[in-house]
């Protein structure tokens, strides 16, 4: 046998697989609908619920300003001196208000606190759904010990599935490389065992959620 011959035919079969479609053994199966039985539950308080059950802190605020003030307070209560954000929208939010503890630059290892949007809320879970269209990419989620989330109550969405159509229509023709669902802070348990807290991410994670109606 030639060298390769066996790597080719490997491929040939693969191929010869993929070309043939198997027939559909539930032919009833509506995949059109959710699998899940609707909630009556309010969008916005399911979120919440199941987000604090994840481990996070929410707190919900009725505008801007009120949102700045908790922003404000959370940060004295932690000692954060140091709140990066790298989105043009927030880093506008900021500056308009004169929040002086959040600041544009790159430092990662100088930063008390990483501030990001989000793309949407998924209700069901409590969880984040993040991508890297976002102006921070992956790094400012990542690096800093506590992730701050702010986000929209139009934001909510009930499953995963919504979600990813929401991203779809709203980059259309240009899909971000990789989307992050985020349901609480890192955690892992690996090790012997013994829980540890900010192994792969931030130890913390607050979900600021602004009642964008109020505006």
């Amino acid at each position: 046998m030639k060298p390769g011959s066996a790597k080719g035919e490997i491929l040939s079969k693969i191929r010869n697989a993929l070309s043939k479609s198997l027939p559909q053994p539930y032919t009833s199966l509506d995949n059109g609908h959710s699998f899940y039985k609707s909630s009556e539950e309010i969008p916005e308080i399911r979120f919440a619920e199941n987000f604090k059950d994840n481990g996070g802190e929410f707190i919900f605020c009725v505008d801007e300003q009120e949102f700045l003030e908790q922003l404000n307070e959370l940060a004295e209560s932690k000692g954060w001196r140091h709140l990066f954000t790298w989105e043009k929208a927030l880093q506008d939010l900021f500056i308009r208000k004169n929040f002086k503890k959040c600041r544009i630059g790159r430092g990662l290892d100088k930063a008390d606190a990483g501030v990001t949007g989000c793309e949407a809320l998924i209700a069901r879970t409590g969880s984040i759904l993040l991508s890297s269209r976002q102006m921070e990419g992956r790094g400012l989620t990542i690096f800093p010990p506590a992730h701050v989330v702010v986000a929209t109550v139009d934001q909510i969405v009930n499953d995963l599935d919504d979600g990813l159509k929401q991203l779809r229509k709203k980059y259309e023709n240009m899909p971000p490389s990789l989307v992050t669902l985020v349901s609480g802070p890192s955690q892992t348990a690996d090790i012997e065992k013994t829980l540890v807290k900010g192994a792969h991410g931030p130890k913390e994670i607050y979900l600021f959620l602004i009642d964008k109606a109020a505006h």
